[in-house]
């Protein structure tokens, strides 16, 4: 027997925030910029892997965000994966804090020219918008991969949050 889904939502905003903050997730920032070169970015930890061929990943963007749109327009992005020393960098991309950029070193990427955090990032990936899913408060981003670099730090250990609370992968 098949028991029919409830039209109502009977979970609270605090009981999925509480849900989902009890699965660590690696951490990294998505970069990108506007047209005239002003870098935007955020703090993400939803973010997977979706097709090998072509390879394509996903993120998941807030809508009330300021990076979004410029994502959009710009149709391209950065995924920035952090390291262990890392954390800067996840701390200051996650709020709204206009000086991010001043105070996380960054490079411009070689396929793209956006924002590569090479100190604070054992691995970039850039990727070309394939396509935007709207999704409740968020929009899914799926990007298809032109290109990887691994940087000096590759050697560090993730950097990783869950349970409100930064973390390295265990040695």
């Amino acid at each position: 027997m098949v028991t029919p889904v409830q039209d109502e939502l009977a979970v609270t905003r605090d009981a999925f925030r509480s849900l989902m903050s009890s699965h660590p997730s690696g951490v990294a920032v998505i970069t990108t910029a506007d047209a005239e070169g002003t870098p935007y970015g955020f703090t993400c930890t939803a973010l997977c892997s979706v097709s090998l061929d072509p390879p394509q990943l996903l993120v998941c963007a807030g809508n009330n965000g300021s990076t979004l749109p410029v994502l959009a327009a710009r149709g391209a992005f950065t995924v920035n994966l952090l390291h262990s020393a890392g954390r800067r960098a996840a701390e200051a991309f996650a709020g709204p804090a206009a000086e991010r950029f001043r105070t996380v070193p960054w490079r411009p990427a070689p396929a793209t020219g956006l924002p590569a955090l090479i100190q604070d990032a054992h691995a970039t990936a850039e990727c070309r918008v394939a396509r935007l899913i709207p999704a409740g408060d968020h929009t899914i981003v799926i990007g298809e991969v032109l290109g990887i670099r691994t940087h000096p730090a590759a050697d560090e250990a993730p950097l990783l949050y869950g349970m409100r609370r930064y973390a390295t992968w265990p040695a």
